[in-house]
């Protein structure tokens, strides 16, 4: 599998993203599992990403760690990667990201193009800048690009109001332009796949984001004597989650639960601020990492999984954090509806609830007399395994990249 076609060379692969090692965002989760995969099959890979500043919007790591702009340092699986430079700023400030995520995007071309040439560009997305440098690096290489839309854009975009009105922004036309001159479009759900090809986009596959199972444990049942019902949520606190919905159900249930609120993102402080004016059972705890988000998960009953349910484009999202709970055996409260919820009762592993806090609430209510629906068993730990296991799912991009460049076929 590791021969490119060409004799006594290997597939080189170059991944363009805005995150990576040493970073904790999604695309370094997902890439980091892919990568690793990619190099036990003999693969070469190069990535050119930014010095490492994710979340804060600046550098907190040594210089050893977080890399050095337009030097390269080897990565946890033999990678090499390119670092470029970044605009800081304080993290939370949307224009400011922005404005971070141009520039580092155009200094992406010219280290994609002045470094060693592979066989095929990989480009994921959001952000969406990095995008238009993939195709631009991939079109002056003459390689195949590989577009990853590890969200629905552009249709995200107009949900979340970014763009307006009946005609066409300059973001959704940069976007499909992309998409419709890429080789191949992974998408990262089924339903966002059938979106593009009812769009026109030719060539798409799904390769879901997931988890490698045997990294994480399966914890046994919470205790059936507890007093108080421990929910835990763990992620982004931003628009995308209108987590208000869930502070304002834990005020409803009271002191029989007690709301745990992991992660850090744009609307916290005003999450912060509600819990204190309505008294809810809320606490806010800084992000998690490695162990400390497992023991997390071993002492919570429930754990919110949650989109927003006004955005159409979230009816074909599937928060990643979903593998991981249904992973490591924890009940799901599932805030979704589409192909999120589609999972979750196929898994068996969760309750999924309307996105109003009295249903919520009723449900913690429920859950919380009677424990032992509390128990989801080894359901969601064997459907991720099936599913969404990270070996898997790597066997199958190595297909995906096969076919670009000219190795062999691809199923969706």
């Amino acid at each position: 599998m590791s021969n490119n076609g060409k004799s006594g060379q290997r597939t080189r692969i170059m991944l363009m993203a805005h995150s990576y090692w040493p970073e904790n965002s999604p695309p370094q989760r997902r890439w980091s599992s892919l990568i690793r995969e990619f190099r036990a099959a003999g693969w070469q890979v190069d990535a050119v990403v930014p010095v490492a500043h994710f979340p804060q919007g600046k550098r907190t790591l040594s210089r050893q760690q977080a890399g050095t702009a337009f030097r390269s340092q080897k990565g946890p699986h033999g990678e090499t990667i390119l670092r470029i430079p970044y605009v800081p700023h304080s993290g939370n400030f949307h224009p400011a990201r922005l404005i971070d995520q141009l520039f580092s995007a155009a200094m992406s071309v010219p280290a994609g193009i002045f470094w060693r040439k592979p066989d095929v560009v990989i480009v994921t997305a959001p952000s969406l800048p990095i995008l238009l440098a993939g195709y631009v690096v991939a079109k002056v290489r003459r390689v195949p690009l590989i577009v990853e839309m590890r969200d629905a854009w552009p249709d995200l975009a107009r949900d979340a109001r970014l763009v307006k009105g009946n005609v066409k922004s300059g973001i959704e036309r940069v976007v499909e332009a992309v998409q419709f001159r890429a080789d191949i479009v992974v998408a990262v759900t089924q339903g966002f796949a059938e979106t593009l090809r009812a769009r026109g986009v030719k060539n798409v596959v799904t390769v879901s984001n997931g988890l490698d199972v045997d990294s994480v444990p399966s914890f046994a049942a919470p205790p059936m004597d507890k007093e108080i019902l421990d929910v835990l949520y763990l992620g982004n606190h931003g628009q995308s989650q209108r987590l208000d919905t869930v502070i304002r159900a834990s005020a409803l249930v009271g002191h029989i639960m007690h709301l745990h609120m992991v992660g850090h993102g744009t609307h916290r402080p005003v999450l912060m601020k509600l819990a204190a004016e309505i008294n809810a059972p809320v606490s806010f705890h800084d992000s998690l990492h490695g162990q400390e988000v497992l023991e997390r998960y071993k002492a919570s009953d429930s754990c919110i999984v949650s989109l927003r349910d006004d955005w159409k484009s979230f009816e074909a999202t599937v928060p990643s954090k979903t593998y991981e709970v249904l992973a490591v055996g924890r009940h799901v409260t599932a805030i979704v509806r589409g192909e999120a919820a589609r999972i979750v009762k196929d898994a068996e592993a969760g309750d999924v609830v309307a996105w109003k806090p009295e249903a919520i609430a009723q449900l913690w209510r429920e859950l919380a007399a009677d424990r032992s629906r509390l128990d989801a068993g080894t359901s969601g730990r064997d459907w991720v395994r099936a599913h969404a296991n990270y070996p898997v799912l790597a066997a199958k991009y190595m297909r995906v990249i096969n076919t670009v460049t000219g190795k062999g076929s691809v199923d969706a």
